[in-house]
């Protein structure tokens, strides 16, 4: 069984978002296009809270984009973006939801972030996608949304981890840095995954 697995295609990601990924809006009629050739559709949504550690905002003296150490590992401090309940957090107004089958939040522990729909960043928490994808018996995953870069990219690599064969859909993706997606690409490559596009699905 195959399953398309929506990467967090969000107001607050879109143009005119507050952390918006160019040509985010792009990638929505691709994605509402090929649903129809998946035995299982779901999505993952950022659900921060407000007080999120990931937030520039709760770090005095700190602006959006520094870094810092978090939990040992290097933390990218972003604008406040998809909080839980409000505009930003939803998802793209025109992107067709009626064929998902179900939701994966991530992010809502305030104190790590969650790049990727399986884990948060520390890999101490899982979502609970991997054990879901195992139980409707899926196979191959297909991966897509926002940012390319950064979401879709840590969800393909545990994707793999976890066993799936994987694809990455660049047509229904969309970088927040297209310079580092073409090196993170590569790796995607070098591990396995199989990059398509929309006519894969004709």
């Amino acid at each position: 069984m195959k399953a398309l697995i929506i990467i967090d295609v969000q107001n607050d990601f879109i143009p005119g978002g507050s952390l918006p990924v160019p040509n985010g809006d792009k990638i929505v009629p691709v994605i509402n296009r090929i649903q129809d050739t998946f035995d299982l559709v779901i999505a993952s949504q950022d659900w921060h809270p407000q007080d999120h550690v990931s937030f520039a905002s709760n770090h005095k003296g700190k602006s959006v984009f520094d870094e810092i150490e978090l939990h040992g590992k290097p933390q990218t401090l972003w604008p406040d973006h998809c909080v839980q309940g409000t505009q930003g957090a939803e998802f793209h107004p025109d992107l067709n939801t009626d064929k998902w089958e179900t939701i994966f939040r991530k992010g809502t522990d305030k104190s790590i972030d969650s790049y990727s729909a399986f884990y948060d960043n520390g890999h101490l928490k899982s979502t609970g996608l991997t054990g879901y994808l195992k139980e409707k018996g899926v196979s191959e995953v297909y991966l897509c949304g926002l940012a390319g870069d950064i979401c879709v990219y840590f969800s393909t690599m545990d994707a793999l981890e976890e066993g799936f064969t994987c694809f990455f859909i660049e047509e229904a993706s969309q970088a927040l840095d297209a310079e580092a997606f073409k090196s993170l690409k590569k790796k995607l490559i070098d591990k396995g995954v199989q990059i398509v596009n929309s006519e894969f699905f004709l």
